[in-house]
């Protein structure tokens, strides 16, 4: 069946490859007899291998298990390798003379098998084929003699006749006790009966049988009787009609033949593949997986517990230990020791008696690290065992949002344990093995995952090597407890002795005296399990027959392994085993079997061995014959394990003696490139799709060009199957190939490779190439680049990804050509062909990679509400408003210890002892001292006093070795060494203190009273020294303060937003904030301070007058921001924030001061644009008298105008080249756009109340100043030089009792649309004195707009209701609203129609932009700025918008013509959107209904009551 072979070979294989990679499957195709002659079969083993290779795919294939060619060959009929003692006995009796010796010659009885059995030996390859022929005979003759003596049974005397194509048939078929239903026999039949007719034409069908007797035929007629009949359903046959006619109509039938079982090939397979998937498809993802993980690690601690022997001395000893420890707060137990001396056996065996000792409800949860992907790095670890112990005790499993950063898993675990102490009776124990097998990344070797301690009835265990040094250290320095180790040491001569004979009797294996003998003599004094593991390995090969010169046992590991390699180069060459061995250890993560076959069908050196003699059986194609890596496989043995990596079944080294052994003895520094180059061939797919790969052949002077089919490397196999394998493997290989020109170009240079990897791994992982591509590369694109990735947040959407990095990236552009550049062009060639609505970003408008903002820290699942840094800097303290406490280790920017304790809100936080020492407060009333080397408490005091407030503030004097706590009727002082009460200051509760200072050198203690009362008290004794009244604060209530201990002086922050500066000589403002002060921090110098107030962080320098502003922009947050702290140099402040993402909680870390000020416009109040956005007019909150002028193309002031009074609202009308300013005097102030000086002066009213809001028509003809009960309509009419504005053409009053004007705009018939502080909305037509009152928002109407046409308007709500008016018909067409849950923020800022009138762009305070259709009023996109916008204009194909942190944010709105049904504007956003329409023709509401995934785009409406859109 050759050309049938070769035929899939080219035609079926490649067309089921791509179904099955697309459907996330490996297709492997395992046939031993391709390319291959039956000479290779010295040892006897080939039939043996395909039957082993027939059990693998039954217990691993997605798809169909075996595929049989049957034809007219009945095929090689094989001599048995084995013969049963007594079987072999009986056939030497029924033979005489030649055939009786040739028997005995050929065949040696061997003792050591269990039971008794002949075996036959090897032979020589150029001999044996007419050997094998005569014993074939000769055993066959025996078989029928003893058949008919009754010696044998009908089935074993069938043994000697079977080809081993019917061995392979019964063993996946026929033998099979169930219908294997991934078994397909394909029949090719001759019409004729004749076979000699078929063989004697010209046919390339027609095949040579080995022995053309008739008793071959007979017993292929019986073969094919025996499948017809008993599995039809599996067997599909070919008829062929026998040759008379001319050769081109045979050739026609022949190749229709080919083309037909293709095709079933390729149904029958991919049949068997969707079966598979739908049963797949039937249970939920996460559970499935998880239930594979714990399978996966079951199966191997049942395998590792079949041969344990000995070690009881060490399992009484920690089983003890474990008792001890069960109803009290311990430390985790380690378990070490030097590689292969049986670690992971103790383990094992220890988890499977645990519940013997401690109960039988004990919950054991086991993971052998390393064996699988997911328990080889520490965020897949940690999660899955979140998961698995939320199950096991019926408690909530972990939140969607904690699975995505570590430092939340960490937390939640920690929480976790807690729970199943205090809540459950049921013990948990915990068993990691091999700690050091996880990968390196987030700091998994530095243990800060691993909790301080363990509560009651929760026990950790963990067991480690004592060969990684540095890994073991860190582990030593997190438990540093020396009771908590355990060594495992090498076993017991004894021990080792019986270990051996439980391997041995496993495999049905004995020695004889003389063998065991010398096996004990080799370990006199007991040795490694692995030793005795390599040992067994070795002696297993032993005959009974077996030359005791031929014995040979290592007496080390690494000899052991020396002797394996020999062995392995002397039967498969060396070449082959180097190569073979050098490509799996220069993988990341392992390869698969089929990579592997691949890869070496790649490696021209590994082919020119293998056909250094011999042509290749096929000329079109070339690949490496699968006998040759199935029997180099087979004897690797147990140095080869399978592991879960990528979703694939990976090989990789069992044992690290055997990685290092294969790193020195094949791969020096040039065969390691090699590796690795080859590596980056096969994963970048260069010789696939058909890509011919020349092979010199320089034995047979021969250069062969032909296809080595290996497997296609697309990015994507399909629309939602990502290629894992090559995201894996491929960075690896190019860097480590030194293809750093690729590696930029392919991977870290390509969006379309980092989003297709952040999309299916997460941004971490990329993060994680990115870091390791630059410990190797000085490049500081690169560097900026993963920095810009620390800076995005998680995100489904692919639009929001190339949002975040184009719009972070292109400040960076011109500058960065190479890699930036070609970044930013593959974003916007992306957006050019986005298949739904999108926002593209045209210039940069977030946070840049080297701005302000560094990174991000999670962690806390409620806000962060306390923070201190070491004076060293290298270690963040912060507390949370749920009690949980972190510790970060800032070098590396990873967490480093949970600190569990405190019960209820962190308030303060203060670190000390150089950063050993912590001290924290907590609203439970608890104050507790940490060693921050250890992470645990050394002292818990306690307040009992429960009905007064808990401490707030807390102050510590290293030198005189006291904590002060305050709160807020006393002060408490604390010794640090041995947590006693010094003394109490208590104070009146009627004027109760709100802040607290503690002067060390002038040992003062001050106290600020929530009436402003400032008290002076020793710091020694506590004795009151003085008191008085601070001036002009009576009103407001102190929330925050800090101590300037330089300058003697205490800055106090107030509930109104004053920052005031108090001493004992009395107090001053330094500045007025927008909002309530929640706190106030200082640096370590005093130098730099930050008050916090809302969202915002505002930070100040000190000079010689006290403090002034420092940075131009406030740090902007997404959520009310809680506390910072300022790193000891002056470089950095941190920042933690409640979010209003999916997030629930961030730490921001900002540079001070910030390299480059990205930012073009400072820090604004109101706003205006012009030239499309190329100018920008706005004033400043500590300056409203003067508008500044900022040419954002250079970025930077061109000119000031100067004002009479402060500014409230500007307007800008383009065409007449105009500026108006509304005053708070009531005066409008109009400037000529390239002039300083005012044209024009428009006289308040006589009530001279400020302005509130102006607004211009579209055709810059009408201008309406609004005040709080009062519109002026005035007429703006063209004149040279410069238009004139005249005396107000209408005037008119509102005359709405306790309601003000919010919002104003006008048309140009002199029609007012105006809104109210109550919600109330009015259209106001001027000539006709009429009001036409518009259905109310619920709450302050923050933003009116009309569209260029005057079709329609737009109004906005504080409460984020935005609503579409038809203004002809004077009526609402469509009620929008787009809030998010989570978020404290709600309300539309600011909107404007697009040009053509088909959107409308709005800004929220939500940090939001969001595009809505006019015409139906559905939500087409959203897009997070991170910041509020404040004003926005439309321009060509899009807006130009101006933003509260200063960005000039400038986008293109794409919207293809027609989008998917599916399309979701709000993919991986906590947010809701509803949208009720309005029926022109009547007053019926029409409604259209959106569920998760749906798109909001171009709706058609419907005749239901509402529209409404919910997305989570």
């Amino acid at each position: 069946m050759a050309t049938e072979r070769e035929t899939l070979l080219e035609t079926a294989y490649p067309e089921v490859l791509a179904f099955c990679q697309k459907h996330g499957l490996m297709f492997e195709v395992i046939d031993l007899r391709w390319g291959t002659s039956e000479l290779v079969d010295t040892d006897h083993r080939n039939t043996q291998l395909c039957l082993e290779e027939i059990e693998a795919c039954q217990k691993l294939s997605a798809g169909p298990t075996f595929i049989g060619l049957l034809g007219d060959c009945y095929g090689h009929q094989t001599v048995p390798r084995l013969i049963a003692e007594k079987e072999f006995e009986a056939l030497t009796l029924q033979l005489s003379g030649d055939s009786a010796q040739l028997l005995t010659q050929w065949y040696r009885r061997d003792e050591n098998a269990l039971p008794t059995r002949y075996v036959l030996q090897p032979a020589d390859g150029q001999a044996w084929h007419h050997v094998e022929g005569r014993l074939a005979s000769a055993l066959q003759e025996a078989a029928q003699k003893a058949e008919r003596g009754g010696l044998l049974s009908p089935e074993q005397r069938h043994c000697y006749h079977k080809s081993a194509i019917e061995w392979e048939i019964e063993h996946c078929l026929l033998n099979n006790q169930q219908s294997n239903q991934g078994a397909f026999i394909f029949l090719r039949e001759a019409e004729d009966s004749d076979k000699q007719t078929d063989k004697g034409t010209n046919s390339d069908l027609a095949e040579k049988e080995d022995n053309p007797d008739s008793e071959a035929e007979e017993l292929l007629s019986n073969l094919k009787a025996k499948i017809a009949s008993h599995h039809p359903k599996h067997l599909t046959v070919h008829t062929l009609t026998c040759s008379k006619d001319p050769r081109n109509a045979q050739h026609k039938r022949s190749n229709r033949y080919l083309k037909q079982l293709c095709e079933q090939f390729t149904a029958v397979t991919n049949h068997q593949v969707l079966e598979n998937l739908r049963y797949r498809g039937q249970t939920s993802e996460e559970p499935e997986r998880l239930l594979e993980e714990l399978s996966h690690h079951a199966a191997l601690c049942l395998e590792n517990c079949r041969f344990f022997c000995g070690r009881q001395n060490l399992l009484d000893n920690i089983f003890h230990r474990i008792r001890q420890n069960d109803d009290k707060t311990h430390t985790a137990l380690i378990l070490y020791g030097p590689p292969g001396c049986g670690k992971t056996a103790v383990m094992c065996k220890l988890s499977e008696q645990v519940q013997a000792v401690l109960g039988q409800d004990t919950v054991v949860v086991i993971r052998l690290l390393g064996t699988s992907q997911l328990s080889s790095a520490i965020h897949s670890l940690l999660r899955d065992i979140c998961l698995q112990v939320c199950l096991a005790f019926d408690l909530p499993p972990p939140p969607n949002q904690t699975k995505q950063a570590c430092s939340d898993l960490v937390l939640f675990l920690s929480n976790l344990l807690l729970s199943v102490s205090h809540c459950s009776t049921q013990t948990l124990v915990l068993f990691l093995d091999s700690v050091e097998r996880l990968f390196p990344y987030s700091g998994a070797h530095r243990f800060y995952w691993l909790p301080t301690d363990c509560p009651p009835k929760v026990h950790i265990i963990i067991s480690i090597s004592t060969a990684e040094h540095d890994i073991l250290k860190a582990l030593q320095h997190a438990v540093p407890e020396a009771e908590a180790y355990f060594e495992v040491e090498p076993l017991s001569s004894e021990e080792g002795k019986e270990m051996l004979e439980m391997l041995l009797a496993s495999d049905r294996r004995q020695l004889s005296p003389a063998q065991r003998a010398y096996l004990w003599h080799k370990f006199p004094i007991g040795g490694q399990a692995l030793l005795y593991k390599l040992a067994f390995h070795e002696a297993r090969k032993w005959a009974s027959y077996t030359s005791p010169s031929e014995l040979a046992i290592a007496s080390t590991a690494q000899e052991a392994m020396h002797c394996l390699c020999e062995r392995l180069e002397k039967s498969h060459g060396t070449v082959l085993v180097a190569h073979a061995l050098g490509y799996i250890a220069s993988s990341r993560n392992g390869l698969s079997d089929m990579e592997l076959k691949d890869i070496l069908s790649l490696d021209d050196d590994v082919l020119s061995e293998i056909h250094h003699c011999h042509f290749p059986s096929s000329k079109s194609v070339l690949r490496l014959p699968p006998l040759h890596w199935a029997r180099l496989r087979s004897d690797m043995g147990e140095c080869l394990a399978e592991r879960k990596v990528d979703g694939f079944t990976l090989l990789s080294f069992a044992h690290r003696q055997f990685v290092e052994k294969v790193q020195n003895r094949y791969l020096s520094k040039q065969d390691q490139t090699k590796r690795h180059f080859l590596l980056a061939d096969f994963f970048k797919g260069t010789w696939s799709w058909g890509m011919k790969k020349p092979l010199i052949l320089p034995d047979l002077s021969r250069t062969l060009n032909a296809d080595r089919k290996v497997a296609p490397q697309p990015l994507w196999f399909s629309d939602t199957v990502a290629n894992r394998r090559k995201l894996s493997e491929l960075p690896f290989h190019l860097l480590n190939a030194g293809r750093i020109e690729e590696l930029k170009e392919d991977v870290l240079g390509n969006m379309n490779w980092i989003s297709c990897k952040i999309i299916v791994s997460g941004i971490q992982s990329v993060v994680d190439d990115f870091a390791m591509c630059t410990e190797q590369i000085d490049c500081p694109e690169l560097r900026l680049v993963q920095n810009t990735l620390l800076l995005l947040k998680p995100a489904v959407r692919l639009s929001i990804l190339y949002t975040e990095v184009l719009a972070r990236l292109l400040f960076l552009m011109p500058s960065y050509p190479d890699v930036i550049g070609k970044l930013c062009e593959q974003c916007l060639s992306w957006f050019s062909v986005c298949p739904y609505p999108v926002l593209i970003p045209l210039c940069g408008f977030l946070q840049p990679p080297g701005g302000p903002l560094n990174t991000t820290l999670t962690g806390f699942l409620k806000g962060a509400t306390a923070m201190a840094l070491s004076s060293d800097y290298k270690l963040l303290v912060a507390g949370s408003q749920d009690g949980s406490m972190l510790v970060w280790n800032m070098e590396v920017i990873e967490m480093l210890h949970a600190l569990p304790g405190h019960s209820a809100e962190v308030r303060c936080v203060k670190v000390f002892g150089k950063g050993t020492c912590a001290v924290s407060a907590a609203m439970d009333h608890s104050l507790r001292i940490w060693n921050l080397t250890s992470g645990r408490a050394k002292f818990v005091i306690q307040d009992t006093h429960f009905e007064e407030q808990p401490s707030h503030c807390l102050h510590v004097d290293e030198r005189r070795m006291i904590v002060y706590s305050s709160s807020g009727t006393k002060v408490n002082a604390w010794h640090l060494e041995t947590a006693e009460l010094i003394f109490r200051i208590s104070g009146e509760v009627t004027d109760a203190w709100m802040c607290s200072a503690v002067f060390s050198p002038r040992l003062v203690i001050m106290t600020v009273s929530e009436g402003g009362t400032l008290s002076l008290w020793n710091s020694n004794t506590g004795k009151l020294q003085s008191k008085c009244q601070l001036s002009g604060l009576q009103e407001e209530i102190p929330t925050a303060s800090v101590l300037i201990q330089k300058q003697g002086k205490m800055i106090v922050g107030f509930s109104g937003g004053s920052l005031s500066t108090i001493s004992s000589a009395g107090n001053s403002l330094l500045e007025k904030l927008p909002g309530s002060v929640c706190f106030v921090v200082a640096s370590e110098d005093e130098s730099i301070l930050a008050a916090g107030f809302g969202e915002y962080v505002r930070v100040f320098l000190a000079d010689s007058k006290g403090f002034h502003r420092f940075l131009a922009a406030d740090l902007e947050h997404e959520g009310m921001v809680h506390t910072a702290v300022i790193s000891p140099d002056n470089s950095l402040i941190v920042t933690g924030s409640q979010t209003a993402s999916i997030q629930p909680c961030v730490t921001a870390l900002w540079s001070l001061p910030p390299t480059k000020t990205w930012a073009p416009v400072p820090d604004t109040g109101c706003t205006a644009l012009s030239h499309g956005g190329n100018y920008v007019y706005f004033t400043q909150p500590e300056d409203r008298h003067k508008v500044i002028i900022w040419d954002t193309r250079e970025g930077a002031a061109c000119d000031t105008l100067d004002t009479s009074a402060q500014v409230r609202c500007l307007e800008i009308a383009e065409q007449n080249q105009l500026l108006f300013t509304g005053l708070v005097s009531g005066t409008v102030l109009v400037f000529p756009l390239n002039s300083r000086q005012d044209v024009a002066c428009i006289p308040p009213p006589e009530s001279r109340k400020p302005v509130n809001n102006m607004a211009i028509n579209k055709g810059e003809k009408q201008l309406a100043i609004a005040y709080d009960d009062l519109v002026l309509v005035l007429d703006i009419t063209s004149a040279d030089p410069c238009p004139v504005i005249g005396r107000p053409t209408y005037t008119f009053y509102t005359q709405i009792p306790g309601s003000l004007i919010s919002s104003v705009a006008v048309l140009a018939d002199y029609r007012v649309l105006y809104g109210m502080t109550t919600g109330d909305l009015f259209l106001y037509d001027c000539p006709q004195s009429t009001v036409f009152p518009l259905e109310a928002h619920r709450s302050q109407i923050s933003c009116l707009e009309s569209s260029h046409g005057e079709q329609w308007a737009f109004s906005g709500s504080e409460d984020s209701l935005q609503c579409l008016w038809d203004l002809e018909l004077c009526q609402q067409e469509h009620e929008m609203r787009y809030y998010k849950p989570t978020s404290p923020l709600k309300g539309i800022c600011c909107a404007c129609f697009s040009k053509d009138d088909k959107y409308v762009y709005t800004g929220a305070l939500d940090e939001s932009i969001t595009v809505w259709d006019v015409a139906s009023g559905a939500l087409l996109a959203v897009q997070c700025i991170y910041t509020t916008a404040s004003r926005i204009v439309p321009t060509a194909d899009g807006f130009v918008a101006t933003t509260k942190l200063g960005y000039i944010i400038r986008e293109r709105f794409h919207c293809p013509q027609t989008t998917s049904p599916q399309d979701n504007p709000l993919p991986n956003v906590m947010a809701t959107c509803t949208v009720k329409s309005r029926k022109k023709e009547g007053e019926n509401l029409s409604k259209q209904q959106y569920n998760q995934g749906s798109s909001s785009g171009n709706p058609v409406r419907t005749n239901k009551r509402s529209q409404i859109c919910s997305v989570v």
